[in-house]
């Protein structure tokens, strides 16, 4: 494992399942939080408008994904759909 720089410094360890669509990246944040979960998505805006209507608030836009925080204070991001199974319609939605 190495770490890998993204374009605005942030510094990440990527675990993988080669073969397979499952991939974990670690990162340093600077909130409270000990858990940081990035949910893929197949349309990032109505899966955005679906949690703020469960109670999230949008924290900030940051790139091509959204940072949220649940009413408990978890961040968490909401990122386009990405890995092998991504070319699937609806592998990444829920019922």
């Amino acid at each position: 494992m190495q770490p890998e720089e993204d374009d605005d410094g942030a510094q990440y360890v990527g675990l993988s399942a080669r073969g397979r669509d499952l991939r974990v990246s670690v990162q340093n944040v600077s909130h409270e939080s000990r858990v940081h979960l990035d949910l893929e998505t197949d349309d990032e805006a109505a899966e955005v408008a679906r949690l703020e209507a469960l109670g999230a608030r949008k924290v900030a836009k940051v790139k091509h994904w959204t940072v949220m925080e649940a009413p408990t204070g978890q961040r968490f991001c909401v990122v386009h759909r990405e890995g092998s199974l991504a070319g699937l319609p609806g592998i990444n939605r829920w019922p």
